[in-house]
């Protein structure tokens, strides 16, 4: 009895604890990603101001963003998500305060110029940045400081989303790809919400999209298949962000000219394309997102087939030369605009399709499944949930061992007929067949071959 009593009462002092102390750091972070939100939509807004195209700053705007972090918080630059999960599993979530100004500035600066990139990312670094100089300033030991890092990466998600469920688990499970980190959930929910209740009440303001005025979504086996269909298709797409921007980042960081010279370029390159493709490619692309949600033909019309490649390119680019922001909006515009493609293709469900591709490609690139699944939910309503989480589990398998956050912890394989080094960070692991599949197939191969010799053999004969 007493050993009972004695483990309950550590059990209530634990959650007590985290309860308090998660809460703190929810309210905190809730203030600065409110303040961050409202500087970028006020230099939004003020672009009007400019009397010519407010992207031909984006050069001019690259060049000072890479001084600026490159001078005062080299962990600032490029998406910052990726930079914290760095932190978390390398470097026990220590993050240098300098990061939270830096990324904040350098961030409103790319996105005011048009530079594409997100603003969840940056949210995410500067939530953890907060929670990191907040332990080491109460002197947290190492392991309760990577805690409440993980519980500002989940604050500064659920509050720039502003769906503090999905928010929250994100922020868990974009860490390690096959776990769930419980000993980190209660901490991260109630961080999670408080800054979502935070922001809310500092007049923070959210979009949500109710689909039922859209078109109806109906139960039926033809939609299903469908939507398998679509997972695929999404899988896909994620795969190609992820190779593309991959890809696009290694060919950048070979290109031996000065890193200023650079980013100008990488900036004069996509004011350029705009002249050809559109204007439409810059910035967030929040406007193409909500257009993608509407099954009106009109609407439809405008957004063209080839969106999600081009939002690609200027993402990549954007990042590449140095700018600073996000992937998750980019993310978001690529799934969106690529279902609405999909929707098109299929010829009906136009909104729907963008809905789930909104979430699915997200599944895929981040390797992040439930807080997608969970996301419909909070974003679109309760109809899309089971079509959602089809289509979000399919392109998380198929998009393989990759992910848009290549310090991802890799403790799953989604084949069993694949060795998988597990346990190292997705951007070192190793994957090859199975020996005995391997075989399998090489037997296979010989059959169909002796087959065709056979088959060459009677046909030669008179």
């Amino acid at each position: 009895m007493k050993k009972h009593l004695l483990e309950q009462s550590i059990i209530l002092y634990t959650v007590s604890k985290w309860l308090i102390i998660s809460t703190i750091i929810g309210v905190v972070i809730g203030c600065i990603v409110t303040l961050f939100v409202n500087v970028l939509q006020y230099s939004e807004d003020s672009r009007s101001l400019l009397g010519f195209k407010y992207y031909y700053l984006l050069p001019f705007a690259l060049v000072f963003t890479v001084w600026l972090t490159k001078t005062f918080a080299p962990n600032a630059k490029g998406h910052g998500t990726e930079k914290v999960i760095e932190a978390v599993h390398k470097r026990n979530g220590k993050i240098d305060v300098l990061v939270i100004p830096i990324k904040l500035i350098a961030t409103v600066i790319t996105i005011f110029a048009g530079g594409s990139a997100g603003k969840e990312g940056p949210a995410a670094q500067i939530g953890a940045g907060a929670a990191s100089f907040i332990a080491d300033l109460l002197r947290f030991s190492k392991e309760n400081r990577k805690k409440i890092v993980i519980c500002g990466i989940s604050a500064g998600f659920a509050s720039v989303f502003g769906t503090p469920i999905s928010g929250a688990i994100f922020g868990v499970e974009v860490l390690i790809v096959g776990i769930i980190m419980y000993d980190v959930l209660l901490p991260s929910f109630i961080a999670g919400f408080a800054a979502f209740t935070t922001a809310r009440f500092l007049g923070l303001d959210y979009t949500y999209f109710d689909l039922r005025f859209s078109q109806v979504i109906p139960l039926e086996l033809t939609l299903i298949g469908e939507v398998i269909l679509a997972g695929i298709f999404f899988g896909i797409i994620s795969d190609f962000l992820i190779t593309f921007m991959k890809k696009s980042e290694l060919t950048i960081q070979s290109i031996k000219i000065n890193v200023y010279l650079k980013a100008f370029l990488g900036g004069s390159l996509l004011v350029g394309l705009s002249f050809i493709v559109g204007d439409e490619y810059f910035g967030l692309g929040v406007d193409t997102i909500g257009y993608s949600f509407y099954s009106d033909p009109s609407i439809i019309n405008e957004i063209p087939w080839y969106s999600f490649i081009l939002k690609t390119i200027y993402t990549s680019v954007t990042l590449g030369v140095g700018g600073s922001g996000g992937v998750l909006t980019p993310i978001f515009f690529v799934g969106a605009t690529s279902g609405n493609l999909f929707g098109s293709l299929m010829g009906e469900h136009i909104a729907f399709f963008s809905a789930i591709g909104f979430v699915s490609v997200l599944a895929g690139a981040a390797n992040a499944p439930i807080a997608a699944t969970i996301m419909a939910v909070e974003l679109f309503g309760l109809e899309i949930a089971p079509y959602a989480a089809l289509s979000a589990v399919i392109s998380f398998l198929i998009t393989g061992h990759r992910s848009i956050f290549p310090s991802q912890i890799l403790k799953m394989k989604k084949s069993d007929m694949l060795d998988i080094s597990i346990g190292e960070d997705i951007d070192h692991t190793s994957v090859s067949l199975r020996e005995k599949d391997k075989q399998r197939f090489i037997n296979l191969k010989r059959k169909l071959k002796a087959k065709r010799k056979r088959q060459d053999k009677e046909d030669k004969q008179p």
